[in-house]
């Protein structure tokens, strides 16, 4: 009996010792995933910050090309704008003239007609090369008009 109460008492040592043992590698996988989890909050809260400041950005840059709130913008600033704006419209337009041919070619095999040649292949070399001279005005529109002959 004396035996079989030692055993007992061991296994209740070991498996308390085991439960102790998984007790403290629990509170340790717990706090290891309570401290990565205030990680990815303070990731998320920087996240936020940033495309909070993203989108207060591009509010501006909307304003601006909608031309609201220019006047404290500098010489440079406005130059850089006219240029975003003109890039802007000749993709705009560029994408336009696209689908607009696309649409005629398709409407053109519709109706049975023939494809019209590309304007490319049309054109002789002598088109190609031509010069064009135009005339440039720097100044104000007021000046240009009392300038010109």
């Amino acid at each position: 009996m004396l035996q079989m109460h030692s055993l007992l008492l061991i296994f209740v040592c070991f498996s308390t010792n085991k439960t102790i043992e998984r007790y403290q590698k629990r509170q340790k996988d717990i706090h290891g995933i309570s401290s990565k989890g205030e990680d990815m909050q303070d990731d998320v809260k920087e996240d936020a910050h940033s495309l909070a400041k993203k989108i207060e950005s591009l509010e501006d840059s909307k304003r601006k090309l909608l031309g609201h709130g220019l006047e404290p913008c500098s010489i440079d600033d406005l130059l850089l704008l006219e240029k975003q704006l003109e890039r802007s419209l000749s993709r705009i337009r560029a994408r336009k003239e696209r689908r607009l041919g696309e649409e005629n070619a398709n409407l053109r095999e519709e109706c049975g007609m023939r494809p019209r040649e590309s304007t490319s292949t049309r054109k002789s070399d002598d088109e190609r090369n031509m010069e064009v001279e135009t005339e440039l005005c720097i100044g104000p529109p007021e000046r240009r008009c009392i300038l010109k002959p």
